[in-house]
């Protein structure tokens, strides 16, 4: 099932209004992105707030991967995809170069898509990044002879005052590589910046 433009649109409008009761929301950074230019955007993980919190933070219209587990059901699996999001099961590679495809045919019509590059929730620190996606996108981009920014994103949640919490939406500066092999060395920049952006440590 494609992505709708309008179901994003409208999720998108009612997660500002929720939002904006209980959140303070601050974004840092660059929230334009290149028109007509495939677009990883990598932000830290520590809540499902995360994914309406990115969508906000950005104006463009964005895809999200995310866990297989979450498309369990055929109605929520249904609306998900109406709203961008990209299954992937962590477990069984083949699967994931089934997702890959997908996200292949996205980067060549230079879609946005958001990856988090740690595969689970790290509340306390950033997690290491989990390589294995990205080293496939840098595969592809050696094809593609176009390359591909990878922007890092920090999300600082802070202490709650009443019905409100305090967010900054962090955004670094763009991160290139060649090639393939340059993966390992694009996933430990990429955590370094997002340890910066949120000021959190890494964990070991």
């Amino acid at each position: 099932m494609k992505r709708s433009s309008f179901a994003y649109s409208i999720t998108k409008r009612v997660a500002k209004l929720v939002f904006s009761v209980f959140y303070k929301i601050e974004t840092e950074g660059n929230r334009t992105l290149p028109d007509q230019r495939p677009v990883i955007i990598l932000p830290k993980h520590q809540y499902w707030t995360d994914i309406p919190l990115v969508s906000l933070a950005f104006h463009p219209l964005l895809y999200f991967v995310a866990k297989k587990e979450l498309f369990r059901y055929p109605l929520i699996r249904d609306y998900l995809s109406l709203c961008g999001a990209v299954p992937v099961d962590r477990e069984k590679t083949i699967r994931t170069l089934d997702s890959f495809k997908t996200i292949v045919s996205l980067l060549k019509t230079g879609e946005r898509i958001v990856i988090f590059p740690e595969g689970t929730y790290f509340r306390n620190g950033v997690g290491a990044g989990k390589g294995r996606l990205l080293q496939m996108i840098l595969k592809f981009q050696e094809e593609l002879k176009q390359k591909i920014p990878f922007i890092p994103v920090g999300i600082r949640y802070g202490e709650r005052k009443g019905w409100r919490r305090r967010v900054e939406i962090c955004i670094g500066s763009p991160l290139f590589a060649e090639k393939e092999s340059d993966a390992v060395f694009l996933t430990e920049k990429t955590m370094e910046e997002i340890s910066r952006l949120c000021r959190l440590p890494r964990c070991s």
